[in-house]
């Protein structure tokens, strides 16, 4: 394993995050595990070095927050970085979700009691909340760090004027700022490179990605992917659909060619080439790899191993062109 400095932090994590998405209830999402089959993943990423996990309130309705404490309760919890979310609704009542100081306040004392944590150390807001004045929620943000119930804050995928706006209140304020950027990034989608990346790199911010693997998308050949489940989300009117037209799109389909070759040459995974590239960007500390295997965790963790030179970087970036923002929401 390797490890870096998240952003200016000071804090050491490895270069893999290992996303907690898929543990928790399978009645939630069908593809999740529960806890007897998520036990084994989250081990054998401690085996390996990982020390950074990331979750949210959100997933499995707590679940996923549930098992990862669970888990890493059997472990030393000062050689662990966990990381969760708030602004997605838990429960169905009107301040389940935002991100106002009752509902930060309330969502934080669950999350610490599923995760069976006195402090969590990265405390993230998963998206924009439009109802609330930015400079309520970084005053209730800060209180949280200050009592000692989260050490740094984390923000997640939103327009880079906002995260600007966020972070000059919390200079204003003389709060606790934001120190990470966990935002929508991989090889065919690169939108967050024209102002997002530049301001977090401008204000060492760290930066862990989502989606590393284009929803799949990234890790076979176009035809291949099309036939998957995933694949048939095309077909759809919704998010995902949306979300996986987008990689397609604009030399998407060109990309996943050249990384399905650069593969082949290399005899590794597409899977490993699209993760290897966002370990290339000097921008990036840890991406956040989800799995439902020891086996893709291994091949992952591989990754690491894998060099690009310049002209591979090149032969991989270059049919990219625009596409709709996505991720905001």
């Amino acid at each position: 394993m390797e490890y870096t400095t998240l952003g200016d932090t000071g804090m050491t994590v490895s270069r893999i995050c290992l996303g907690c998405m898929s543990f928790g209830d399978p009645e939630w999402r069908e593809w999740v595990l529960d806890e007897d089959e998520s036990r084994p993943i989250i081990e054998r990423a401690i085996d390996l070095g990982i020390n950074f996990f990331d979750t949210a309130n959100v997933y499995s309705a707590g679940d996923s927050e549930r098992v990862l404490g669970n888990v890493l309760d059997d472990y030393d919890r000062g050689e662990q970085v966990v990381a969760t979310k708030v602004y997605n609704p838990v429960d169905d009542h009107p301040n389940a979700s935002g991100l106002s100081r009752k509902t930060i306040e309330q969502e934080l004392a669950a999350s610490l009691d599923r995760l069976r944590m006195e402090t969590i150390d990265l405390y993230q807001t998963h998206r924009w909340d439009y109802d609330t004045p930015i400079a309520q929620t970084v005053r209730a943000l800060d209180d949280t760090v200050r009592r000692g119930s989260v050490r740094y804050l984390g923000a997640s995928s939103m327009w880079a004027h906002q995260f600007a706006d966020a972070l000059h209140t919390s200079d204003r304020l003389n709060a606790d700022r934001f120190v990470t950027m966990q935002n929508h990034y991989n090889l065919t989608y690169r939108e967050e490179e024209r102002e997002m990346l530049p301001l977090c790199q401008r204000e060492g911010i760290g930066v862990i990605p989502w989606s590393p693997l284009a929803r799949g998308y990234l890790t076979r050949p176009h035809e291949a992917f099309l036939e998957t489940v995933r694949g048939q989300y095309m077909d759809a009117d919704d998010r995902m659909a949306n979300r996986i037209d987008t990689y397609q799109s604009n030399g998407g389909a060109e990309i996943n060619g050249r990384v399905e070759e650069l593969a082949d040459q290399k005899g590794v995974t597409m899977a490993q080439i699209a993760l290897s590239w966002l370990l290339h960007q000097d921008v990036v500390d840890a991406p956040i790899v989800g799995t439902t295997s020891v086996e893709h965790l291994e091949s992952a963790v591989e990754a690491l191993e894998i060099d690009l030179s310049d002209d591979d970087l090149d032969y991989l970036e270059e049919p990219y062109g625009p596409v709709e923002i996505d991720g905001h929401s």
